[in-house]
Protein backbone atom coordinates (compact mmCIF):
# COMPACT_ATOMS: atom_id res chain seq x y z
CA UNK A 1 0.00 0.00 0.00
CA UNK A 2 1.17 3.22 -1.08
CA UNK A 3 2.03 5.83 1.37
CA UNK A 4 2.19 8.70 -1.33
CA UNK A 5 -0.16 10.85 -0.11
CA UNK A 6 0.59 11.04 3.80
CA UNK A 7 1.89 15.08 5.13
CA UNK A 8 3.50 15.37 8.56
CA UNK A 9 1.19 16.92 10.99
CA UNK A 10 3.76 17.50 13.69
CA UNK A 11 7.52 17.41 14.40
CA UNK A 12 7.73 18.40 18.23
CA UNK A 13 10.47 18.08 20.46
CA UNK A 14 10.05 16.22 24.38
CA UNK A 15 11.93 15.98 27.04
CA UNK A 16 11.49 12.71 29.68
CA UNK A 17 12.72 12.54 32.89
CA UNK A 18 15.41 9.70 33.73
CA UNK A 19 14.62 7.60 36.84
CA UNK A 20 18.26 8.41 37.87
CA UNK A 21 21.84 9.84 35.96
CA UNK A 22 22.55 7.75 32.91
CA UNK A 23 26.28 8.45 33.05
CA UNK A 24 28.90 6.78 30.18
CA UNK A 25 32.42 8.01 28.88
CA UNK A 26 31.59 11.14 27.24
CA UNK A 27 29.53 12.59 30.16
CA UNK A 28 25.84 12.29 32.02
CA UNK A 29 22.30 13.29 31.52
CA UNK A 30 19.05 13.46 33.30
CA UNK A 31 16.79 13.63 30.54
CA UNK A 32 16.12 11.75 27.74
CA UNK A 33 15.46 14.69 24.51
CA UNK A 34 13.45 13.18 21.87
CA UNK A 35 11.65 14.47 18.84
CA UNK A 36 8.37 13.10 17.58
CA UNK A 37 6.69 12.89 14.21
CA UNK A 38 2.84 12.56 12.80
CA UNK A 39 2.15 11.68 9.73
CA UNK A 40 -1.67 11.58 8.29
CA UNK A 41 -3.87 10.99 5.50
CA UNK A 42 -7.06 11.41 5.34
CA UNK A 43 -8.30 8.86 7.99
CA UNK A 44 -5.41 7.93 9.40
CA UNK A 45 -2.29 8.71 11.30
CA UNK A 46 1.17 7.32 12.44
CA UNK A 47 4.07 8.09 14.69
CA UNK A 48 7.57 7.90 15.43
CA UNK A 49 10.22 9.03 17.76
CA UNK A 50 13.84 9.38 17.90
CA UNK A 51 16.51 10.66 19.62
CA UNK A 52 19.26 13.22 18.10
CA UNK A 53 22.44 12.34 19.43
CA UNK A 54 25.48 15.19 19.67
CA UNK A 55 27.66 12.25 18.65
CA UNK A 56 26.85 12.82 15.50
CA UNK A 57 26.49 16.23 14.92
CA UNK A 58 22.79 16.24 15.91
CA UNK A 59 20.40 18.46 17.52
CA UNK A 60 16.78 18.48 18.26
CA UNK A 61 16.44 22.18 16.83
CA UNK A 62 18.17 21.08 13.73
CA UNK A 63 16.57 17.42 13.06
CA UNK A 64 13.14 19.25 14.09
CA UNK A 65 14.39 22.13 11.16
CA UNK A 66 15.23 19.36 8.58
CA UNK A 67 11.59 17.65 9.20
CA UNK A 68 9.73 21.32 9.16
CA UNK A 69 11.09 22.09 5.89
CA UNK A 70 9.98 19.33 4.28
CA UNK A 71 6.70 20.31 2.10
CA UNK A 72 4.23 18.00 0.65
CA UNK A 73 3.25 14.16 0.75
CA UNK A 74 6.17 12.24 1.87
CA UNK A 75 6.96 7.80 1.73
CA UNK A 76 9.84 6.21 2.46
CA UNK A 77 11.42 6.50 -1.13
CA UNK A 78 11.61 10.07 -0.60
CA UNK A 79 12.33 10.55 2.88
CA UNK A 80 15.62 8.76 2.16
CA UNK A 81 16.13 10.99 -0.70
CA UNK A 82 15.64 14.16 1.35
CA UNK A 83 17.12 13.01 4.84
CA UNK A 84 20.39 11.72 5.41
CA UNK A 85 20.34 8.55 7.65
CA UNK A 86 19.97 9.78 11.46
CA UNK A 87 17.33 10.30 13.85
CA UNK A 88 14.97 12.90 11.73
CA UNK A 89 14.72 10.65 8.97
CA UNK A 90 14.11 7.52 11.43
CA UNK A 91 11.11 9.27 13.10
CA UNK A 92 10.02 10.32 9.82
CA UNK A 93 10.58 6.47 8.36
CA UNK A 94 9.11 4.91 11.66
CA UNK A 95 6.17 7.03 11.69
CA UNK A 96 4.97 6.00 7.79
CA UNK A 97 5.05 2.36 9.09
CA UNK A 98 3.07 2.71 11.45
CA UNK A 99 0.59 4.62 8.55
CA UNK A 100 0.37 1.95 6.85
CA UNK A 101 -0.43 -0.59 9.39
CA UNK A 102 -2.96 1.45 10.41
CA UNK A 103 -4.17 2.01 6.46
CA UNK A 104 -3.94 -1.41 6.06
CA UNK A 105 -5.48 -3.16 8.92
CA UNK A 106 -2.59 -5.06 9.72
CA UNK A 107 0.47 -5.16 11.55
CA UNK A 108 4.17 -3.45 10.38
CA UNK A 109 5.87 -6.94 10.50
CA UNK A 110 2.87 -8.67 8.38
CA UNK A 111 3.73 -5.95 5.61
CA UNK A 112 7.27 -6.50 5.33
CA UNK A 113 6.83 -10.13 5.18
CA UNK A 114 8.62 -10.34 8.63
CA UNK A 115 7.90 -13.37 11.26
CA UNK A 116 6.03 -12.13 14.32
CA UNK A 117 7.72 -11.07 16.82
CA UNK A 118 8.34 -12.43 20.27
CA UNK A 119 9.19 -11.27 23.87
CA UNK A 120 13.11 -10.56 23.97
CA UNK A 121 15.45 -10.49 27.08
CA UNK A 122 17.17 -7.17 27.02
CA UNK A 123 20.21 -6.25 28.60
CA UNK A 124 19.93 -3.31 31.75
CA UNK A 125 22.33 -0.75 31.44
CA UNK A 126 24.93 0.09 34.59
CA UNK A 127 26.14 3.32 34.32
CA UNK A 128 29.64 4.60 34.83
CA UNK A 129 30.83 4.89 38.01
CA UNK A 130 33.29 3.58 40.40
CA UNK A 131 33.71 -0.57 40.71
CA UNK A 132 31.97 -0.03 44.01
CA UNK A 133 29.25 1.88 42.74
CA UNK A 134 28.89 -0.27 39.63
CA UNK A 135 28.88 -3.08 41.47
CA UNK A 136 26.32 -2.34 43.93
CA UNK A 137 23.68 -0.87 41.30
CA UNK A 138 24.37 -4.66 39.61
CA UNK A 139 23.32 -5.86 43.10
CA UNK A 140 20.57 -3.68 42.80
CA UNK A 141 19.52 -4.73 39.71
CA UNK A 142 19.32 -8.34 41.15
CA UNK A 143 15.59 -9.32 39.52
CA UNK A 144 17.54 -8.58 36.19
CA UNK A 145 19.23 -11.40 34.39
CA UNK A 146 21.24 -9.42 32.08
CA UNK A 147 23.50 -6.49 32.54
CA UNK A 148 25.20 -3.79 30.41
CA UNK A 149 27.98 -2.07 31.86
CA UNK A 150 29.11 1.40 30.29
CA UNK A 151 32.76 1.62 30.83
CA UNK A 152 35.22 4.84 30.57
CA UNK A 153 38.95 3.95 30.27
CA UNK A 154 40.99 4.01 33.62
CA UNK A 155 39.91 1.58 35.84
CA UNK A 156 37.50 -0.38 33.49
CA UNK A 157 39.26 -3.79 34.52
CA UNK A 158 38.14 -3.61 38.07
CA UNK A 159 34.72 -2.16 37.33
CA UNK A 160 34.23 -5.70 35.31
CA UNK A 161 35.66 -7.67 37.91
CA UNK A 162 33.57 -5.69 41.12
CA UNK A 163 30.60 -6.49 39.14
CA UNK A 164 30.78 -10.45 37.98
CA UNK A 165 32.12 -10.45 42.19
CA UNK A 166 28.17 -8.67 42.53
CA UNK A 167 26.46 -10.83 40.52
CA UNK A 168 28.08 -13.69 39.59
CA UNK A 169 25.11 -15.27 38.16
CA UNK A 170 24.13 -12.63 34.96
CA UNK A 171 24.93 -12.36 31.91
CA UNK A 172 27.11 -9.48 31.38
CA UNK A 173 28.08 -7.59 28.02
CA UNK A 174 29.85 -4.20 28.39
CA UNK A 175 30.39 -0.59 26.25
CA UNK A 176 33.27 1.41 26.53
CA UNK A 177 32.03 4.09 24.15
CA UNK A 178 35.74 4.74 22.08
CA UNK A 179 37.23 5.16 25.94
CA UNK A 180 39.77 2.52 24.91
CA UNK A 181 43.71 3.08 23.33
CA UNK A 182 45.39 0.65 21.52
CA UNK A 183 47.74 0.22 24.71
CA UNK A 184 45.09 -0.79 26.77
CA UNK A 185 43.13 -3.11 24.21
CA UNK A 186 44.68 -6.50 24.75
CA UNK A 187 44.44 -6.42 28.68
CA UNK A 188 41.04 -4.92 29.13
CA UNK A 189 39.62 -7.75 26.89
CA UNK A 190 41.67 -10.13 28.76
CA UNK A 191 39.98 -8.50 31.84
CA UNK A 192 36.61 -8.76 29.74
CA UNK A 193 37.53 -12.85 29.43
CA UNK A 194 38.27 -13.60 32.88
CA UNK A 195 34.72 -11.63 34.13
CA UNK A 196 33.03 -14.03 31.02
CA UNK A 197 31.44 -11.14 29.27
CA UNK A 198 30.12 -11.88 26.56
CA UNK A 199 30.42 -8.96 24.13
CA UNK A 200 32.49 -5.56 24.01
CA UNK A 201 30.85 -2.54 22.23
CA UNK A 202 33.18 0.14 20.30
CA UNK A 203 36.18 0.13 22.69
CA UNK A 204 38.15 2.41 20.29
CA UNK A 205 37.38 5.78 18.39
CA UNK A 206 35.28 5.23 15.41
CA UNK A 207 38.47 6.30 12.74
CA UNK A 208 41.18 5.19 15.43
CA UNK A 209 40.05 1.13 15.64
CA UNK A 210 42.92 -0.41 12.95
CA UNK A 211 44.22 -2.07 16.09
CA UNK A 212 41.15 -4.78 16.34
CA UNK A 213 42.51 -6.04 13.18
CA UNK A 214 45.42 -6.92 14.73
CA UNK A 215 44.80 -8.33 18.60
CA UNK A 216 43.84 -11.61 19.55
CA UNK A 217 40.23 -10.63 20.88
CA UNK A 218 39.23 -12.59 23.82
CA UNK A 219 35.79 -11.41 23.73
CA UNK A 220 33.89 -10.75 20.56
CA UNK A 221 33.86 -6.91 19.81
CA UNK A 222 30.70 -4.96 18.37
CA UNK A 223 30.95 -1.95 16.03
CA UNK A 224 28.18 0.79 17.45
CA UNK A 225 29.71 4.04 17.20
CA UNK A 226 31.49 2.79 13.46
CA UNK A 227 28.48 1.20 12.10
CA UNK A 228 25.43 3.22 10.98
CA UNK A 229 24.25 1.96 7.58
CA UNK A 230 25.05 -0.90 5.60
CA UNK A 231 27.11 0.85 3.85
CA UNK A 232 29.98 0.54 6.39
CA UNK A 233 30.50 -2.96 7.16
CA UNK A 234 32.64 -4.12 4.33
CA UNK A 235 35.35 -1.68 6.33
CA UNK A 236 34.18 -3.44 9.50
CA UNK A 237 34.64 -6.93 8.32
CA UNK A 238 38.27 -7.01 9.66
CA UNK A 239 37.87 -5.36 12.78
CA UNK A 240 34.92 -6.43 14.19
CA UNK A 241 33.12 -9.61 15.12
CA UNK A 242 29.39 -7.83 15.70
CA UNK A 243 27.83 -4.58 14.98
CA UNK A 244 25.12 -2.80 16.81
CA UNK A 245 21.92 -1.91 14.46
CA UNK A 246 20.09 1.33 15.99
CA UNK A 247 17.15 2.80 14.07
CA UNK A 248 18.35 6.11 14.94
CA UNK A 249 21.88 5.92 13.05
CA UNK A 250 20.37 3.75 9.89
CA UNK A 251 17.85 6.31 9.44
CA UNK A 252 14.60 4.19 10.38
CA UNK A 253 13.38 1.03 10.09
CA UNK A 254 13.20 0.40 6.46
CA UNK A 255 17.76 0.27 6.07
CA UNK A 256 17.76 -1.23 9.41
CA UNK A 257 16.38 -4.31 8.16
CA UNK A 258 18.71 -3.81 5.14
CA UNK A 259 21.48 -3.90 6.84
CA UNK A 260 20.63 -6.83 9.38
CA UNK A 261 20.13 -8.77 6.10
CA UNK A 262 23.47 -7.70 4.68
CA UNK A 263 25.43 -8.08 7.97
CA UNK A 264 24.28 -11.67 8.73
CA UNK A 265 25.44 -12.43 5.25
CA UNK A 266 29.17 -11.05 6.33
CA UNK A 267 29.11 -13.36 8.99
CA UNK A 268 28.65 -10.47 11.44
CA UNK A 269 26.63 -10.99 14.82
CA UNK A 270 23.74 -8.91 15.68
CA UNK A 271 22.92 -6.73 18.38
CA UNK A 272 19.78 -4.39 18.37
CA UNK A 273 20.25 -1.45 20.00
CA UNK A 274 18.51 2.27 20.90
CA UNK A 275 19.17 5.79 22.22
CA UNK A 276 17.18 6.17 25.70
CA UNK A 277 13.88 7.23 24.50
CA UNK A 278 10.01 6.08 25.19
CA UNK A 279 8.19 2.84 23.98
CA UNK A 280 7.62 4.40 20.88
CA UNK A 281 11.06 4.77 19.81
CA UNK A 282 11.51 1.09 20.94
CA UNK A 283 8.71 -0.66 19.16
CA UNK A 284 9.90 -0.06 15.75
CA UNK A 285 13.21 -1.93 17.04
CA UNK A 286 11.44 -4.85 17.96
CA UNK A 287 10.82 -6.44 14.74
CA UNK A 288 14.65 -6.53 14.22
CA UNK A 289 14.94 -7.94 17.86
CA UNK A 290 13.35 -11.06 17.18
CA UNK A 291 16.74 -13.09 15.44
CA UNK A 292 19.11 -10.71 17.54
CA UNK A 293 22.03 -12.51 19.19
CA UNK A 294 22.05 -9.38 22.26
CA UNK A 295 18.98 -7.37 22.64
CA UNK A 296 19.64 -3.73 24.25
CA UNK A 297 16.18 -1.99 24.21
CA UNK A 298 16.13 -0.65 27.91
CA UNK A 299 15.54 3.13 27.06
CA UNK A 300 11.88 2.39 28.81
CA UNK A 301 13.01 0.90 31.96
CA UNK A 302 15.86 3.91 32.36
CA UNK A 303 13.14 6.66 32.67
CA UNK A 304 11.20 8.28 35.63
CA UNK A 305 8.09 7.04 33.19
CA UNK A 306 7.28 5.88 30.18
CA UNK A 307 4.33 6.58 27.47
CA UNK A 308 0.38 5.15 27.74
CA UNK A 309 0.69 2.87 26.59
CA UNK A 310 3.88 1.20 26.66
CA UNK A 311 5.92 -1.80 26.22
CA UNK A 312 5.58 -4.45 28.90
CA UNK A 313 8.94 -5.27 30.54
CA UNK A 314 8.80 -7.91 33.06
CA UNK A 315 12.23 -8.95 34.53
CA UNK A 316 14.15 -7.59 31.38
CA UNK A 317 11.75 -9.45 29.21
CA UNK A 318 10.63 -7.16 26.77
CA UNK A 319 7.53 -7.82 24.69
CA UNK A 320 6.37 -6.62 21.21
CA UNK A 321 4.34 -3.52 20.61
CA UNK A 322 0.55 -3.92 20.82
CA UNK A 323 -1.03 -1.76 17.71
CA UNK A 324 -1.89 0.99 20.38
CA UNK A 325 1.48 2.00 20.82
CA UNK A 326 2.49 1.87 16.86
CA UNK A 327 2.37 -0.72 13.68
Amino acid sequence: MSDADAHIIEAAGQSWPLARPFVISRGAKTQARVIVVRVADAEHAGAGEAVPYSRYGETVEGALAALRAIEGPVDRARVAALLPPGAARNALDCALWDLAAKRAGRRAWQLMGLAEPHPVLTAYTISLGSPDEMAAAARDAHALAFLKLKLGGDGDAERIAAVRSARPDARLIADANEAWTPDTLAPLLEAAARARVELVEQPLADGADEALAHVARAVPVCADESAHTSADLDRLAPKYDAVNIKLDKTGGLTEALVMAQAARARGFKIMVGSMVATSLAVAPAMLLARDADWVDLDGPLLLARDRVPGLAIEGGRISPPQAELWG
